[in-house]
This record gives structure tokens, C-alpha cells and sequence, in this order.
């Protein structure tokens, strides 16, 4: 029953991953439903191995059909990759209970901004070309990659609303610009968990494949229905984030 339930999650956490981020808000619950005796790092370790297909398919997906700024993109994806490596070992020498209290205020002031800026990501208008554009990406790859190995949640939903107040972008380019960081940050995760052995493997193949299937379904949703949709479930994410990590900070 266990392994059906966690199946089911992945796809699901595929579907919502693929189009706007927020993909282990679904998974690490499941997980840690599933196997409440197992070492949390086990249980994160797991997610990254599977969710990391499911995001790669959707980069692959977006990039088919959406012009990924390639020259700008990549090196933020590699700097990003870095940033997680530095993040997943600054957790290992400090504390990152002040993040708790913070993250939920941060989001909020995220969602509020993206409410009262109706326009906000509604056309695709880069606002840099060149170097420039490029710098500004790899900034936010590396600040982004950092927190995404130091702590975490709202990983695709902080690189989403940055690509678009920041470059310029819409909704739709952000979202698939984010699942090439995304990969990036996890593989990087994976490298660190795999090492000390915090994979299980035979969980991990069954649900990455699930994570592909609903990653599939998700991508054609936001391809098909275009910005607007991807930005009515990116103020759903947040709302929900808000909500799961003020629960954590401050009520658990």
C-alpha cells in the first residue's frame, strides 16, 4: 500500500512540478507519511532522485516548444549547481531554524506583489540582453541554488517570480527557464545524498517514472493554456507554501 500511495504522490507532485514548481510540497509529506521511522535525509534524498526526471522531462518539453535564453540559462544553471553544493554544506556547519520564521513572511510579500501587479508576467518583454542578462541569471541561480541546498521549500517558485520581476520574462518562459535551474539544484543534491548513501533506489525508479508521467501531463497543460494559467497555479503554490510553512514556523 505504501508503495501505490507514493506513486500516486509522484505523479501528482510531477504534474504541479512541471508547471509552476512546488512539486515537494506533495512528495516529502508523502514520503514521510509512508515511512515515519525513516532518517529524514533518506526521505529527502529519495524525492530529489525521483523529482529530478520529471523536472528534466519538462525542461525537455518547454524547450521544444518555448525559446529558452540558452546563452543566459546555462551558465545561471551551472552556477545554481554550485550554489546548492555551497548551500548543502553551509547547513551542515549552522542552523537554519531562522529560515522558518522568515520564509512564510517573505512568500507572503511574494504572493502580495504578485496580486497587486496584475500585469506582472503577463507578456514576455525581456528587460536584458547579452552579458547583462546573463550576470542578472547567474545571480539569481546562485543565490536560489544556495537557499535550495540550505533549506529549500519554494525552490521553483523563488527562481519563477525572479525571472520574471527581474529579466522580464512571462509566466510560461520563467516557469520553463526554472525547470533547467531546478535540475541543476538537484542534481547537485543528489551528488551529496547519493555519496552518503541516502537514495533508495529501488523507491527512487518507480517513482521517477511516475514523476515523468505527471510531469508530462503538466507541461502540456501550461503549454496549452499558455501564461495566464501557469500564473493562476503559481499564486495557488504560493498561497499553499504559505500556508504549509507558517503551519511548521510558528503553530507545529
Amino acid at each position: 500500500m505504501e508503495w501505490i500511495f507514493i506513486t500516486l504522490a509522484s505523479l501528482l507532485a510531477g504534474f504541479v512540478d512541471a508547471i509552476v514548481g512546488g512539486g515537494g510540497l506533495v512528495m516529502v509529506p508523502a514520503l514521510f507519511a509512508a515511512f515515519p521511522g525513516a532518517p529524514p535525509a533518506t526521505l529527502l534524498g529519495t524525492n530529489k532522485a525521483a523529482s529530478v526526471w520529471g523536472t528534466a522531462m519538462a525542461t525537455w518539453q518547454y524547450s521544444r516548444r518555448v525559446q529558452i535564453r540558452w546563452s543566459a540559462m546555462l551558465p545561471a544553471a551551472a552556477t545554481g549547481f554550485m550554489g546548492a553544493f555551497a548551500g548543502a554544506w553551509a547547513v551542515t556547519v549552522m542552523s537554519a531554524d531562522f529560515l522558518r520564521k522568515l520564509l512564510p513572511l517573505v512568500l507572503l510579500g511574494v504572493l502580495a506583489y504578485t496580486l497587486a501587479k496584475k500585469e506582472l508576467g503577463q507578456h514576455h518583454l525581456p528587460r536584458h540582453e547579452g552579458r547583462t542578462e546573463a550576470l542578472v541569471a547567474c545571480l539569481i541561480g546562485g543565490l536560489i541554488g544556495f537557499y535550495d541546498g540550505f533549506f529549500g521549500p519554494g525552490t521553483g517558485s523563488f527562481f519563477v517570480f525572479l525571472f520574471v520581476r527581474l529579466l522580464g520574462y512571462d509566466f510560461l518562459n520563467a516557469s520553463a527557464s526554472a525547470k533547467l535551474l531546478n535540475c541543476a539544484t538537484n542534481m547537485a543534491a543528489i551528488a551529496l545524498f547519493a555519496a552518503k548513501g541516502h537514495v533508495w533506489w529501488h523507491f527512487a525508479v518507480t517513482l521517477a517514472v511516475a514523476n515523468v508521467v505527471g510531469s508530462l501531463l503538466g507541461t502540456h497543460l501550461a503549454l496549452k493554456h499558455g501564461t495566464g494559467f501557469v500564473r493562476g497555479i503559481f499564486i495557488v503554490v504560493v498561497g499553499t507554501l504559505i500556508l504549509k510553512t507558517g503551519y511548521d514556523a510558528f503553530l507545529r
